[in-house]
């Protein structure tokens, strides 16, 4: 009787040796299981950061050295930067990928090529400052002209006009009053006074503000205090170029008194 109580005794203990075994080994074999998952999930999303860290990110790039004081304006027509392809981890805070961005601002520093233009690399606030719209050897020039002369107040900032002037030419003795094309498709920068872009506007005195090359300035300043100045209007889009042409009494007289039809 002891011998098989000895035994019960000995087989529960046994019985619960095994079910203590059996336990540590599911719980052991969950835990790995759980780790496996776990590093499994950490790879995954370290592969996806590398990834996303990898993908090429568009950036305005300088091509050329931009100044210090240079206005995005001028960065375009100048080619001073490229939109460039740059991995998404080496993009620098602040970077620009659309010009739209610093439209209207000025370069607060040097930008060597190469490097990426960010917007603490300019101004805050835009600025519509004449100097800053200009660049190299473009200057921009005052003139003044009425209503008829400047197609009665149909000129605004930012058009193109074909420039004529109207003076008197002497020859031999003899004046001859003549109109001839100065320069074509120059730009406005500005209009001040009554003609400031709208119908019926500026009687008088309407101050336009041209943007020329040097070589033309001192042209367009001796036709303005000398000759009569007058801008023709050109289209939005889509204008033809303006060819030259000269008028004098005799060529539109006997110029159309030949069959000419002009």
């Amino acid at each position: 009787m002891e011998q098989s109580l000895t035994n019960r005794l000995l087989g529960e203990s046994g019985a619960k040796l095994l079910s203590s075994r059996k336990g540590a080994i599911l719980l052991g074999a969950a835990a790995a299981l759980l780790a496996a998952i776990l590093l499994i999930v950490y790879i995954e999303q370290y592969r996806n950061s590398v990834d996303s860290g990898l993908q090429p990110t568009p950036v305005l790039v300088a091509k050329r050295l931009i100044t210090k004081g240079t206005p995005v304006a001028t960065l375009a027509p100048e080619g001073l930067y490229q939109l460039t392809q740059i991995a998404k981890k080496d993009v620098k805070d602040g970077a620009v990928a659309d010009p739209a961005t610093i439209k209207g601002r000025i370069a607060l520093q040097d930008i060597y090529p190469g490097e990426q233009l960010t917007v603490t690399d300019f101004t805050v606030t835009p600025t519509a400052a004449i100097p800053t719209r200009i660049t190299g050897d473009q200057r921009a020039v005052a003139v003044s002209l009425d209503s008829t002369h400047s197609v009665a107040g149909q000129v605004a900032a930012g058009d193109r006009v074909d420039v004529y002037v109207g003076m008197t030419a002497t020859t031999g003795g003899v004046q001859t009053p003549v109109i001839t094309l100065l320069y074509p498709d120059v730009q406005v920068l500005s209009v001040a006074g009554g003609g400031a872009g709208g119908i019926g506007a500026a009687n008088s005195g309407t101050k336009f503000i041209l943007k020329l090359r040097t070589n033309q300035v001192a042209k367009v300043a001796f036709a303005a205090d000398h000759g009569q100045l007058w801008f023709v209007s050109r289209p939005s889009s889509g204008a033809t170029p303006t060819q030259p042409q000269t008028i004098t009494a005799n060529s539109i007289l006997f110029g159309a008194h030949i069959g000419t039809g002009r």
